[in-house]
């Protein structure tokens, strides 16, 4: 065997090492080049990197109002980017320089926020760095913006000799801003497309509004890429809300009016329908940093707070129905202050000398803090547990109301409790006293107003409805009828609720809530003023929550109930104030929605047959029975008041013909021939078409025709006569 010879082998061994070192070195060097001097680059590469499957988004369905008016609805937005590279390609490099100036020029009347000289530096560092997805503008377009800027020179060309690219994205929008804006939602825009939504409806009902993505395969075909669509996408359904336009529109002016007025920090106001739970208005407006009021979090469904004297009817209800007495007992109120267990309860007019000695149902009207508290601990002070059962058995903080917007609070009313020794464990003496006046307690308004409602109905419980039914195409998927809250088809007895009624109209007469009554229709209710605690206390600046609570209709015809809800800081604070505004919104619903039948209008021996317009065919046939005119239909009823059933419509001798017609797919321009501007523009631009409106009366005019095959970008002008 030869010897190893280690001269030889050590410096070619360590040559290799060497080698393979300046090898590493260089990976290295080269990989950290890439990843900082060559990112932007290799990013755009990934982004321009084709897919077989590729997934086409579906359209969301809208989400309307109780009589089709949409409160959201999805339309196109675009992010506009230029490809100088496939400028280059496209060998239009002589064109682009000869155009610069009046590409920017025009960009400047489109976006007058950055100059035409901003503007071409901009263009010009893209070109010369041969960026491919450049941003022209940073933020989203609308369909109206992006053809603005489509018209522009060398923009106008095709994507492959013009290097213009739009970035289609779905925007969802709610034609009426702000109204009702946490209760309706939102989505996420800029990260997923729009197609994640953040809160409120929008959030519950996803499944339904999403619709099914489709799905199609990219493919080469003589150097270009074209789409095979391999799963068409099926578009979302709509969902047909309770709530309506005007009343919504009517009580944000009124809860808007009396924050301004009083300087208040929010107010919350949630209009009920008495016989069916529908929420015909739900208002959060919140004072934002530069003093205007916006809608910001959902109070009416969100916040936990002790109600106050809104309370006290729970508390009065519980001991008539447990019948440890009547609206006659007599209570010693004193000069209003009551020293009891180490502190003093106080009624609201302790310093002009107090009540004296009252009935129970003058406490009630009074609003008297002693009144309630003294009743409630003769009667509860060594069986606590069986007061507080007999709240839970009004209903008020029952786990099966269901509130269908994601996050909603559940109220907290907690039950005395003792250690095995008989010692309280979560009681004092005066927690009854206080949680009977409404502290002690937390309780969302919405709850509260359930109450109230069931009240206003005869100790019949609905459920808060929010949504009617969900809609595709005229037809009804679903329907969601009213529902009585599982067993609550009677919160006390018939007696009891008619006492009860009786007490709250006697508030509205002739106590504290003087300032909701109405001497126009039926009003009762209760008023309530608390304490807001800071950190666990009640000193300092005094913060308060003001309510009102209660129905208005006729005497024994309750029409809506209704809750108003503000918190302010310092003084004055009183309960009333939210009076004001439930007064306000009562007239005004009353005077456009209740004390005015068309049939008072109407001349009973003239029955005209009118002219009725194609379009929405079961919207008229509502109209026409209105008016006592009567009709013939080819289609069955909707669930829903509400619906879509697209047809036409044509005058007879004594009736209307309204006839159904199958509408042309989401691909094609519907035949909107005879409708009026209102259906016409909505079947059209719910298609991503832009509509020109020319005239007033029916369209006898369109220019794309029915059944065309839309492509994008197009314009649809509409005559009308």
């Amino acid at each position: 065997m030869s010897k190893f010879n280690e001269k030889k082998v050590m410096p070619r061994y360590s040559l290799i090492c060497m080698l393979l070192t300046l090898v590493a070195l260089a990976v290295l060097i080269k990989a950290g080049y890439i990843m900082t001097a060559q990112r932007s680059y290799w990013e755009q590469v990934a982004k321009r990197e084709t897919r077989d499957s590729v997934p086409v988004p579906s359209q969301r369905g809208n989400i309307l109002s109780d009589d089709g008016q949409l409160l959201a609805s999805s339309l196109p937005e675009f992010k506009l980017y230029m490809d100088f590279k496939q400028l280059h390609e496209a060998k239009n490099d002589s064109l682009w320089e000869a155009k610069l100036d009046s590409i920017c020029m025009g960009l400047h009347d489109i976006f007058p926020e950055k100059s035409a000289h901003d503007f071409k530096a901009h263009l010009e560092k893209g070109r010369r760095e041969g960026k491919r997805y450049y941003p022209i503008w940073p933020k989203r377009v609308n369909y109206n913006t992006y053809s603005e800027v489509k018209q522009l020179p060398v923009f106008c060309l095709k994507r492959f000799q013009s290097g213009f690219i739009p970035q289609e994205l779905q925007s969802r929008t709610r034609p009426y801003g702000n109204m009702a804006a946490r209760t309706i939602g939102s989505m996420f825009n800029e990260k997923d497309m729009g197609r994640t939504p953040r809160c409120g409806l929008e959030f519950s009902y996803d499944s339904l509004l999403r619709g099914t993505d489709g799905l199609k395969n990219r493919r080469k075909v003589l150097s270009k890429y074209m789409d095979i669509i391999q799963r068409e996408p099926v578009e979302g359904a709509d969902i047909m809300t309770t709530i309506n336009v005007n009343m919504q529109d009517l009580a944000e002016r009124a809860v808007l009016k009396k924050l301004q007025e009083i300087d208040a920090e929010f107010g919350v106001a949630i209009v009920m329908e008495v016989k069916t739970g529908d929420i015909k208005a739900i208002v959060n407006l919140e004072r934002c940093v530069d003093g205007k009021y916006r809608e910001i979090q959902n109070h009416a469904v969100t916040d936990l707070v002790e109600p106050g004297s809104v309370f006290k009817v729970a508390s009065v209800m519980t001991a008539l129905e447990d019948g440890v007495c009547d609206t006659t007992f007599k209570i010693p109120t004193g000069n209003g202050v009551w020293h009891v267990y180490g502190r003093d309860m106080k009624d609201s007019h302790w310093r002009s000398g107090g009540y004296g000695t009252i009935s129970l149902g003058k406490a009630m009207e009074l609003s008297s803090n002693i009144g309630v508290s003294y009743m409630v601990d003769h009667f509860y002070h060594n069986n606590p547990e069986r007061f507080v059962k007999g709240i839970w058995r009004t209903g008020i903080n029952d786990p099966n109301i269901s509130i269908p917007i994601e996050g909603h609070a559940r109220p907290s009313i907690r039950m005395p409790e003792r250690y095995p020794n008989g010692q309280w464990k979560n009681w004092s003496k005066t927690a009854l006293l206080w949680m009977s006046i409404g502290y002690e307690t937390q309780i969302p308004p919405i709850y509260t107003l359930t109450f109230y409602n069931a009240i206003a109905n005869n100790g019949r419980m609905m459920q808060p409805r929010f949504v009617k039914a969900t809609v595709k195409n005229g037809d009804t998927l679903t329907a969601y009828p009213p529902q009585v809250v599982k067993g609550r088809e009677q919160i006390a007895s018939e007696k009891t609720i008619k006492i009860m009624q009786d007490l709250l109209h006697r508030v509205v007469i002739n106590g504290t809530g003087k300032k909701a009554n109405s001497p126009n229709f039926w009003v009762c209710g209760k008023t309530g003023t608390a304490m807001i605690a800071k950190n666990g206390s009640y000193k300092g600046a005094p913060n308060h929550l003001l309510s009102f609570a209660g129905w208005f209709g006729e005497k024994d015809k309750p029409y809506y109930s209704c809750i108003v809800c503000i918190q302010k800081q310092g003084l004055p604070a009183y309960g009333w104030m939210s009076g004001q505004v439930f007064k306000d919104i009562a007239e005004g619903i009353m005077a456009k929605y209740v004390r005015y039948d068309i049939s008072d209008a109407r001349d009973s021996t003239s029955h005209p047959i009118p002219d009725v317009k194609n379009g929405n065919i079961f919207s008229a046939q509502r109209v026409l029975s209105l008016l006592g005119i009567n009709t013939t239909t080819n289609y069955a009823t909707p669930a829903t008041q509400a619906a879509l059933v697209w047809g036409a419509a044509q005058r007879n001798a004594g009736s209307v013909l309204l006839k159904k017609e199958g509408m042309a797919s989401r691909k094609h321009i519907p035949n909107v021939m005879g409708m009026g501007a209102r259906d016409a523009v909505y079947l059209i631009e719910s298609r991503g078409v832009r509509c020109i409106v020319r005239g007033r009366g029916k369209v006898v005019e369109q220019s794309l025709e029915p059944g065309h095959y839309i492509k994008k970008g197009e314009i649809c002008t509409l005559k009308l006569e």
